[in-house]
């Protein structure tokens, strides 16, 4: 074993030295190389060398420089051999007590983008993030596409990888996958989502078991929301329960009250005030934590309970409501999702009717938020009928992620829209991108026209805050005001963001609405 260690090392040492002598580093030592031929030989020995080095480095350094590039291909290498390459790499690490690093880098909402701008468009951003990912690595890294909008980064092995230098690979590699990439002249943005696990974290030590600590680690960074990055922990180090699992579990949680709404706020771009929340169902589950939608809302709709988490998110968002009003803070409304499913409910209306008259509330403190999806593709059916029974009743009606469907003006107009939500596709990087300041004004100036108020998802910087304020929108939501909080923290946050905008002079605008 010793001997097949040191052999190793040798043959290591001995390919980093023939390609620093051969390659372009050798480039640096030409002028040595003249010089020295220059004093010793005058000039025809400078003639000499001259002609010589030239051949020699596209004999010998020329064959290395393809051999590399033959082995660093732009192209992503496959997940089986991507599972090869870590095994190795794992174990040549802990021979020689080196440190590496697996990186997983995924891109989130691939399949909004491909319902939004079609496969190929899709297919061209996973194209350009793995050539831009494969740009920032070295040529002993190895990039694998996983599959699923999924890149798997292999860094290492190496004596100074700490968790520090870790975090900026991190970083570095989700800077590149975020930046705009122009399909068919529409500059699009994506989010990537980064978890890794240095080798020396994971307590196994065959590669397969270090790779599952890494999707463990993205796994925790997709729960924080999108670009996230997240470092593999032991405390990280639990069962993830099948789906059978959860479908199990959801109809106690749901009785339990494990599953509730959290409330996200949204605010006037006029004044500053909030001037709603959107109720958002979260999971606080007693092992994982707390698990977003997308995690357990497939269960639920597999157990047939997402009548009953309608039933629950408007119960408890009435309540809140009443909570509010009682702690003497004016919150106008809060908006509830329907699905397509909830609204097919021909007891639906009635239920509501019922709710809204045990709470002693006004039909306009709800706002019921439907997919632009839903409206587009509903007929004359009970949907139909459910939208514009809540309309005549008093209830707000929100187009939500407007721009990703085909709701026409028509539909707009028959089932009475109040506002549209646009959609955080067109929203990302509005500030800095003109293509996106071009769709977000065109929404705005389209809205005004069918007179309908609008609000701004995804708003995640101060930059995108401003510019939807100046272009007219008059609302706003997201990370960058808030993430959605359980209703306990909800006064807190509100009292303390009604005390800093005290501070704050107000500046008069001229504004539509």
């Amino acid at each position: 074993m010793l001997e097949q260690q040191n052999k190793s090392a040798y043959q290591m040492v001995r390919k980093r030295l023939f390609r620093a002598l051969t390659g372009p580093p050798a480039l640096a030592f030409v002028p040595a190389f003249s010089l020295a031929a220059f004093w010793f030989g005058g000039e025809g020995a400078l003639l000499v060398v001259a002609a010589i080095l030239p051949v020699l480095y596209l004999v010998a350094g020329g064959t290395v420089a393809t051999s590399a590039r033959r082995d660093v291909s732009d192209k992503p290498m496959s997940a089986r051999a991507f599972d090869e390459r870590v095994a190795q790499v794992a174990e040549t690490s802990r021979q020689h007590q080196l440190e590496a690093c697996i990186h997983l880098v995924f891109v989130e909402e691939l399949e909004d983008l491909r319902g939004h701008h079609g496969a190929a468009a899709a297919e061209h951003v996973i194209h350009q993030t793995g050539m831009r990912l494969r740009s920032m690595l070295r040529d002993e890294d190895a990039l694998a596409d996983l599959g699923q909008g999924c890149f798997g980064v292999c860094v290492g092995p190496s004596r100074q990888l700490s968790l520090e230098h870790c975090i900026q690979v991190a970083a570095r590699l989700q800077t590149v996958a975020e930046d705009a990439i122009a399909v068919d002249g529409t500059a699009i943005y994506i989010n990537a989502t980064v978890g890794f696990c240095q080798l020396s974290r994971s307590t196994a030590g065959a590669g397969a078991e270090w790779l599952e600590a890494a999707r463990t680690a993205l796994s925790h960074a997709q729960a924080r929301g999108p670009s996230s990055i997240r470092a593999y922990s032991d405390q990280m180090n639990k069962v993830i329960r099948p789906r059978r699992t959860l479908r199990e579990e959801v109809e106690d949680a749901l009785e339990s009250g494990e599953i509730a709404p959290w409330f996200q706020p949204q605010l006037s771009t006029d004044t500053g005030m909030v001037s709603g929340f959107e109720a958002l169902a979260r999971w606080v589950h007693p092992v994982r934590g707390t698990l977003p939608p997308a995690e357990f809302l497939p269960a639920i709709a597999d157990a047939g309970l997402m009548e009953r988490l309608a039933e629950k998110m408007i119960f408890h968002s009435f309540r809140a409501l009443k909570a509010w009003d009682a702690a003497g803070l004016k919150i106008p409304c809060v908006g509830v999702n329907f699905t397509g499913s909830e609204l097919s409910d021909p007891n639906l209306v009635e239920r509501i009717k019922w709710d809204l008259d045990r709470f002693d509330l006004g039909a306009d403190r709800l706002a019921i938020e439907i997919l632009e999806t839903v409206v587009a593709n509903s007929p004359e059916d009970i949907i139909a009928r459910n939208i514009s029974a809540l309309g005549d009743l008093g209830c707000r009606i929100d187009l939500d992620d407007f721009g990703t469907g085909n709701a026409s003006f028509t539909a707009i107009k028959r089932f009475a829209i109040g506002r549209i939500k646009i959609d955080r596709s067109f929203v990302v990087r509005a500030d800095r991108d003109p293509d996106q300041q071009q769709l977000v004004s065109a929404i705005l100036t389209m809205a005004e026209r069918l007179d309908l108020d609008t609000l701004a998802e995804g708003v995640e910087t101060m930059g995108e805050h401003v510019l939807l304020a100046q272009l007219g929108c008059n609302h706003v939501q997201g990370f960058g005001i808030a993430r959605p909080m359980p209703f306990d923290q909800t006064v807190a946050w509100i009292t303390a963001h009604t005390a800093k905008l005290q501070e704050v002079p107000q500046i008069a605008q001229s504004r539509r609405k």
